[in-house]
């Protein structure tokens, strides 16, 4: 859970020290965006390769791997004096960041009995989600009190600490030996379907939210010191998701999943029909603050009930292939906003929203051939 917390500051603690990594190494703002921007883009590229390239060692040995980069990497981008130093040892924690997600999910699962992995994926996914609620405003007062170049030295400590317990105390064992190694109902179907309804379900959530400021602003007439606070209640709502889902998972995998894609679907466009209503938005920005964490969640425990060979893969490929959603709908938003008004995003985003809906609704309509699915249980007998 702190290796996780951690990573995911990592990956957007940028986003509040922009101003202050630009005046210190005397670069624009969009260059500072880039930081966040290249760490995305790289781990949706490199997620699946070094999933494949690492599947055959020990994950106590990949795992103490990823966290000594991330913490070599932190303490090279606290000591950068210039931007590109600086983006270079960004870029090494993102490809850390990329395999880790695959990883840790199959062997956090593994140390549990199956009938608990639900509530284990919902331990990690909340705490990659007090990223948001904590970690980043925390990391955005240090850097403000002492410089941004202190947060990020924080982060190579508490990797660290995560570092030497997992080296330490981990158990050493052969990636496909674990009960989690492989999907408990393979189906290559539905891993399709999940992996697709995930893609559509990012691509929608951030063409939106990565213009939810200017949204706030100018559309419900937020002051700026009204609109940070939404973005922390915009987090918690995010973490309140996040804990309640992690309850329900084992019990309705997939209804969660659809419940979830919905519930982005009606904050969305609630967002972009009343969004001029002051209480309207809040209502349904929290709604979508709900929705945003426990969908990329239910897909992360889908795939470890369906995927159809290694579960690391099938995670690999699920992360990999949300943040080319977050990328491709930040860009998809940009766009819109050179045709048409701040609302535009939020509509295009719960438009792509339902679409996912559509496809986890037609998944289950469609008739299933003999063949569609996998035998239960057939990938746990490779080697």
């Amino acid at each position: 859970m702190l290796a996780a917390f951690t990573f995911n500051t990592a990956e957007n603690l940028p986003v509040g020290l922009l101003e202050l990594i630009a005046e210190g190494l005397h670069v624009s703002l969009p260059s500072v965006g880039y930081l966040v921007t290249g760490y995305g883009v790289t781990v949706a590229v490199a997620s699946l390769p070094l999933a494949h390239f690492t599947r055959t060692l020990p994950r106590r040995h990949v795992l103490t791997g990823l966290l000594a980069a991330l913490v070599g990497s932190s303490l090279v981008a606290a000591m950068a004096g210039s931007y590109g130093t600086l983006l270079a040892a960004r870029l090494f924690t993102a490809l850390a960041q990329a395999l880790f997600w695959a990883v840790m999910g199959p062997v956090a699962v593994g140390l549990f009995r199956p009938g608990v992995r639900g509530r284990v994926v919902g331990a990690l996914s909340v705490a990659g989600s007090l990223a948001l609620v904590l970690g980043v405003p925390a990391g955005t007062w240090l850097g403000r009190q002492s410089g941004w170049q202190v947060p990020v030295a924080v982060l190579a400590a508490l990797g660290s600490v995560s570092l030497v317990t997992i080296a330490v105390l981990l158990p050493t064992s052969r990636p496909e030996e674990g009960h989690a190694a492989y999907g408990s109902a393979p189906d290559a179907r539905r891993f399709g379907t999940v992996l697709a309804a995930g893609v559509l379900s990012a691509t929608g959530a951030f063409a939106g939210y990565t213009y939810v400021v200017k949204f706030l602003g100018d559309v419900g007439g937020f002051s700026g010191s009204a609109v940070n606070v939404l973005l922390v209640a915009f987090g918690v709502a995010c973490l309140a998701g996040v804990s309640v889902t992690g309850v329900l998972l084992d019990r309705f995998p997939q209804s969660v999943l659809a419940g979830a894609v919905a519930t982005q679907a009606v904050g969305m466009l609630g967002l972009y029909a009343t969004g001029g209503s002051p209480v309207a938005a809040v209502v349904f920005l929290a709604l979508t603050g709900a929705a945003l964490g426990p969908v990329f969640m239910a897909t992360q425990n889908e795939m470890l009930h369906c995927a159809p060979g290694r579960t690391d893969m099938a995670l690999a490929a699920n992360s990999g292939g949300y943040n080319a959603g977050i990328a491709s709908g930040a860009a998809l938003g940009g766009l819109v906003l050179t045709h048409a008004d701040v609302r535009g995003t939020f509509l295009m985003g719960g438009l792509l929203t339902v679409a996912s809906c559509a496809v986890l609704l037609g998944e289950r309509l469609l008739p299933r051939g003999a063949a569609g699915k996998s035998r239960p249980g057939a990938g746990a007998t490779r080697g």
